[in-house]
């Protein structure tokens, strides 16, 4: 088969072979009609543009980086669909960097990362936005970032986040309109701006409904499984339970379901559990999770539209905040108080 060349392009939708580099590199002086009408053409001849040759042509090497702290969690796993998917659209690659705070050269590897492979921009993922040695690497490199769900420096960068407060609090408040008073919550990792925001988004409903929050509700986990067993060890060990447990995240849900399971709590009906992320865990479990769906995969095409994409619905200034909606989704495993047991 003969190789679709940038020329044939050109030649078929009627422009100059530079009009089509502009309109595939997301170049932003181009008309929308012109631009529609080259990708339309781009589709139809399914021309494949030459990553290497376009990095070798110009200062930038179509590249978008991806930093997260875990990646081979279910968060990371949504954001890299989401941000594959619109990275193609704007014909750029898409690179994993998987960020080790616990090693000592930590940052000289992000250094050294950031030199060789000179990104078009980069996502950088919570907690990973939160670490201002990272953002003045960044920063020193002149490389443009977006941030997701960052809590602090708010403006330093564009971001792209939900309103954690808002959502947890609505969870809780579906909780209290199900009939618990009696509500255990499991905060989660503190390196995490989200779950400060989910604890008082939790502690702001119950404020609102009179319900005081004894401290031996209170568990601290750190966003995993793992931690999500021991809290639910800590709370269901004995006769004095909650009748519902909110935890931060669905990982953590999942292991306070685990441990219901184990002590034989029948769960809706003595114990309701609820989590947070609405990750593909939540819809493993049996029961199902009633949870926040966060809509990950689409905050990373969002921060791939603010780094290099032409959508005319993303504003691209300095510190932009970009705010999508979240939802909550209600599944199996909540459900109204049995009698007498509020």
């Amino acid at each position: 088969m003969k190789v679709v060349t940038i020329k044939d392009v050109a030649a078929r939708a009627g422009v100059s072979p530079k009009t089509v580099s502009r309109v595939i590199n997301g170049e932003q002086h181009v008309r929308a009609e012109i631009r529609e009408h080259v990708m339309r053409v781009v589709d139809e001849l399914a021309y494949k543009p030459n990553a290497f040759a376009r990095g070798l042509s110009s200062s930038r090497s179509f590249l978008i980086g991806l930093f997260v702290d875990d990646p081979f969690s279910g968060y990371a796993a949504d954001l890299q669909r989401g941000a594959i998917d619109q990275c193609r659209m704007y014909s750029h690659h898409l690179v994993i960097e998987a960020v080790e705070r616990e090693r000592p050269d930590w940052l000289a590897q992000i250094d050294a990362t950031l030199r060789e492979l000179r990104l078009s921009g980069a996502i950088l993922a919570a907690p990973v936005c939160d670490w201002s040695e990272v953002l003045e690497l960044f920063e020193s490199h002149d490389i443009p970032v977006v941030r997701l769900s960052p809590a602090t420096d708010p403006g330093r960068a564009q971001q792209v986040q939900i309103d954690d407060r808002a959502a947890a609090r609505e969870m809780t408040e579906r909780l209290i309109a199900l009939g618990h008073r009696d509500i255990a919550f499991v905060r989660g990792h503190t390196a995490h701006g989200a779950a400060a925001l989910r604890w008082q988004g939790f502690a702001d409903a119950c404020a609102d409904a009179g319900i005081t929050i004894p401290a031996r509700r209170v568990l601290q986990g750190d966003f995993s499984f793992k931690s999500g067993l021991a809290a639910g060890e800590a709370i269901l060990a004995d006769d004095d339970r909650p009748t519902a447990i909110f935890a931060s995240n669905d990982k953590m849900a999942f292991g306070v379901l685990m441990v219901a399971m184990r002590h034989g709590i029948a769960v809706p009906g003595a114990l309701s559990i609820a989590g947070f992320d609405d990750d593909e865990i939540s819809r493993m479990a049996w029961p199902q999770l009633t949870t926040i769906n966060q809509p990950n995969a689409e905050m990373a095409k969002v921060a791939v539209d603010l780094l290099i994409g032409n959508n005319p619905q993303v504003k691209k200034e300095p510190g932009e905040s970009v705010e999508l909606s979240y939802s909550l989704v209600e599944r199996e495993s909540s459900g109204p108080v049995m009698n007498g047991m509020a």
